[in-house]
């Protein structure tokens, strides 16, 4: 997969994650470009896996490509940054998950936020609100 071909299979990645769910993270389109198998995803997030980065069935250079090319698709759109800690599943010690054999903190920062849809915040925004006025509107009554 050349860069141009990453560029465009990103960008329907995120479009179509953002169109069905309102976000969208860099594990979700790794999922979506099949880099990253499912099986391969729950063992790195059951901890049977050191890094995230191991399991994916392409090249650090191209990984980076791929960063970029959803923060650039974040930015064109205006979807909100927002840092998502991902936590070990299954029994034992909850301890945080590594992305990248460095565990530099940018690279690890990139990994782990999760774009959302304004619409999505609005809305959420709008919940928050209708459900501190039904509390205020509760409280006033009693």
């Amino acid at each position: 997969m050349n860069n141009a071909e990453i560029k465009t299979r990103v960008h329907a990645a995120m479009y179509k994650l953002i169109k069905e769910k309102g976000v969208a993270s860099p594990v979700e389109v790794l999922l979506e470009l099949g880099i990253l198998s499912k099986e391969n995803y729950e063992d790195w997030r059951f901890g049977r896996v050191s890094y995230l980065e191991r399991v994916c069935q392409i090249n650090l250079g191209k990984l980076s490509t791929i960063n970029h090319e959803i923060r650039v698709f974040a930015r064109k759109n205006e979807l909100k940054p927002s840092w998502t800690a991902y936590m070990k599943w299954g029994k034992g010690n909850k301890t945080r998950l590594r992305f990248s054999k460095s565990s530099g903190e940018q690279i690890e920062r990139l990994y782990a936020t999760h774009y959302v849809s304004k619409i999505k915040v609005d809305e959420a925004k709008e919940k928050r609100a209708d459900k501190d006025n039904a509390l205020e509107n509760n409280e006033t009554t009693i």
